[in-house]
């Protein structure tokens, strides 16, 4: 029962994450989508994984070494992609908020 919850909602959230890709129009938010959801997606999917092996009699630590890989090396990568396309300049299509403040065009050159 456990092992059916984790990977059903593991499998969710990685849908959540392929369909946020698709969909949002903008890079950073295409970056957002796969970077949170589908983490957690692959986390439940290894969790169901992990289960499964303990009902065999394994412990389960390749599984438990991917999960610590995916959950170290995931938001590093989405950072870094991050910061390329921030040192890129590349427009982001998310409105301002309106309670920021307007900023000066002479203080950003």
């Amino acid at each position: 029962m456990a092992c059916r919850l984790a990977g059903g909602g593991g499998g969710l959230l990685l849908l959540v994450g392929a369909l946020g890709l698709v969909r949002l129009p903008d890079f950073y938010m295409r970056l957002h989508a796969p970077t949170k959801s589908s983490t957690l997606g692959v986390g439940g999917v290894l969790l169901a994984s992990i289960i499964v092996a303990a009902s065999q009699g394994r412990f389960g630590l390749a599984e438990l070494l991917i999960t610590l890989f995916v959950f170290v090396t995931a938001p590093v990568s989405a950072n870094l992609l991050a910061q390329a396309a921030l040192h890129q300049k590349l427009p982001s299509r998310a409105e301002a908020p309106s309670d920021l403040p307007p900023q000066d065009p002479e203080a950003s050159a």
